[in-house]
């Protein structure tokens, strides 16, 4: 246990013995084959204790003490890789579950150095990823290995040397994929076809994520944060910086999109399983419906839809990520979503006592029906109830944020903050029944504005429980409302005396206030329901893409430097080819036209409607655009051609 315990400590990076013992001189190849021998003999002999305490010296060697070099060294190593997938393949009757945790962690520690080259690692995580299902021990290894690959992805940046190591390939994360999507549908579909007390003890465990999930969450956030959070070096300019920013910026949102293709599409089909579920329980005459139908959203929240599609969501309607690429690979997948979201939510909500208040019994319904005109043609002009019927939609200013000095204030105390609410036309200021200071000097100043320099508004001190000055500054600390004009205010207070030896925390408790941008607080505690907010969130999100689609790629800098060109009716007379190499130029040989001779260009022209097929059989010219006497005196004096002198023939 003593090197069980060294190992735990070497692991982390920040301790001392870490750098000790990765300066310490590799372990040589008789020593590891002694170890073997050990391994071997214990098992032969079956001595747990002896095996277990190898496999942690295999953990400690494998890390910091063995580089396989020479040929004879990766003979060694292949001879200990035999001994762990030995121990990690035999049956479960003839190893305990510690030992096969040992062999885990022991392949983990050298899978660099068991596996060396990058195709023989990733047929080891294919092989754990297709069978972990039906063995116990891969299904541990992966596990194992997951957790770690998910650790370090977490710590490490977009395109360093060890990012093509933590971040697995394609098709190993679809593997990856398909195992949490059918895990997240089994959790599901255990709503309803376990026990009632086994119900309840899978509503205690959750919302506890997989290896497998976690490990697409450290994906999803490693791209979303380097995506989000990227800056280019203020400090380099030069073009081969400017490049390779975007090089690795277009890599970035390449990957995103990839993965969040997939992630969608996962969550599709785990949606849909969700409906399934639900409508069958609310069609079932289980005893405890009602109890499932509310645990049925917590549940919902262990599974892909609460790991990971909330915070897609929320990054995809960033700036970096909202483009016309993103907005058309994604937008069928996200209108499937909306409807699967929002129809489960519709059926959770009839099952509350919300919904069933709104909804009239079928006797109202039955009297509404007879008073309506006897014309059945006619169409009642009501709103179908939908996800959102009878929901508040809670607003994030209404909790207000609460400003405060540390209790009780120390000597020579000094506090400033603002607050600003966006949008707000006056705010409300609620301060607790316990503020208080030392001496009336010691006081609060409130200005209307987001520094000290503002309108003052108030100031406030002292306290009246007969310690200090014994009185307080002006009416003393507000019981009411304070209203300030504007959508900002400053707190500025200082402690200017010396705590006195008699005076008691409760006169020295300083303040505490709640700013609000309404004067009565809503009730924000409950906020939405899980699905309600989800499906919400995608409907957001599926209208700022559809946004996005409308309008259509941006206008580049060459059209915008063109757009007095582009306006011209002289282009607009030519008639355009597109050329071999889809370059568009003018047609050499003018075609038919339909056009009239002369165009006004003091007048707008419309191409006549009624002539859709040129004549057949002659040409007509082109029309000749009669322009102002004024642009054809610029273009004589630029030109520096004079105009023609008609004169008369002499006969």
């Amino acid at each position: 246990m003593c090197i069980h315990q060294l190992n735990l400590l070497a692991a982390s990076n920040n301790l001392p013995i870490s750098n000790f013992l990765g300066k310490q001189h590799p372990i040589e190849a008789h020593h590891l084959s002694s170890i073997c021998d050990i391994m071997e003999k214990a098992m032969v002999n079956g001595d747990t204790c002896i095996i277990r305490c190898i496999l942690v010296v295999f953990q400690v060697v494998f890390k910091f003490f063995f580089s396989p070099q020479t040929e004879r060294n990766r003979d060694i190593v292949r001879r200990s890789g035999l001994l762990l997938w030995q121990l990690l393949m035999a049956p479960r009757d003839q190893i305990c579950s510690e030992i096969q945790k040992e062999v885990c962690l022991a392949i983990s520690s050298g899978l660099n150095i068991l596996y060396p080259g990058e195709a023989e690692i990733n047929n080891l995580l294919k092989l754990v990823l297709t069978e972990g299902e039906r063995n116990s021990g891969l299904s541990q290894l992966r596990d194992v290995i997951l957790t770690n690959l998910a650790e370090q992805l977490q710590n490490n940046r977009f395109g360093s040397e060890d990012d093509d190591h933590y971040r697995l390939n394609d098709e190993l994360l679809h593997y990856i994929l398909k195992i949490v999507v059918r895990e997240s549908c089994v959790l599901i579909t255990k709503c309803q076809t376990v026990s009632k007390d086994d119900f309840q003890r899978l509503l205690s465990t959750v919302p506890a994520a997989s290896s497998c999930l976690r490990y697409l969450m450290a994906v999803q956030n490693h791209l979303l944060s380097n995506t989000i959070l990227i800056k280019p070096d203020e400090n380099d300019d030069s073009d081969s910086s400017l490049q390779g920013e975007t090089l690795k910026v277009q890599e970035l949102k390449t990957s995103i999109l990839s993965l969040a293709t997939q992630i969608l599409t996962g969550c599709d089909e785990v949606l849909e399983m969700l409906q399934q579920v639900t409508t069958a329980l609310i069609n079932s005459d289980i005893s405890d419906r009602e109890q499932r139908l509310k645990g049925l959203e917590q549940i919902t929240k262990a599974t892909m839809l609460g790991h990971l599609l909330p915070v897609l969501l929320t990054s995809l309607m960033h700036p970096n990520l909202q483009t016309l690429t993103m907005a058309d690979a994604l937008m069928p997948q996200l209108v499937q979503l909306v409807l699967y979201t929002s129809q489960t939510a519709l059926l959770l909500k009839t099952q509350s006592p919300v919904f069933s208040e709104l909804n009239s019994s079928p006797s109202c319904a039955s009297e509404q029906k007879g008073k309506h005109l006897p014309d059945e043609r006619m169409l009642e002009e009501k709103e179908e109830p939908g996800f959102l019927t009878g929901l508040k939609i809670p607003a994030p200013w209404a909790a207000g944020k609460t400003v405060e000095t540390v209790h009780p204030v120390r000597d020579n105390y000094k506090f400033k903050e603002t607050v600003h609410i966006p949008g707000a036309r006056c705010l409300y200021l609620r301060f607790d029944n316990r503020c208080s200071s030392q001496y009336d000097y010691d006081k609060l100043v409130i200005y209307a504005g987001p520094s000290t320099n503002s309108r003052k508004v108030a100031e406030y001190g002292g306290n009246t429980l007969g310690y200090g000055s014994r009185s307080v500054l002006g009416t003393g600390w507000p019981k009411d409302l304070v209203k300030v004009e504007g959508d900002t205010v400053t707190f500025s207070f200082e402690m200017r005396s010396g705590r006195e030896h008699n005076t008691p925390d409760k006169a020295m408790w300083g303040f505490a206030c709640t700013v609000r941008a309404q004067e009565s607080s809503e009730d924000v505690s409950g906020g939405l329901p899980f699905l309600v907010d989800l499906a919400l969130g995608l409907s957001v999100l599926a209208c700022s893409m559809l946004r996005i689609l409308y309008n259509g790629p941006e206008i580049t800098k060459d059209e915008e430097t063109c757009q007095e060109l582009l306006r011209s009716k002289l282009l607009q007379r030519c008639q355009w080819q597109v050329e071999a190499n889809g370059v568009i130029s003018p047609a050499l040989t003018p075609s038919p036209s339909p056009l009239p001779l002369t165009i006004d260009e003091d007048r707008e022209f419309t191409y006549p409607s009624d002539v859709l097929v040129p004549p057949v059989g002659h040409y007509f010219d082109l029309p000749r655009i009669r322009l102002p006497p004024g642009i054809m005196i610029k273009l004589r004096e630029i030109s520096g051609r004079a105009r023609p002198q008609f004169r008369p023939s002499i006969k």
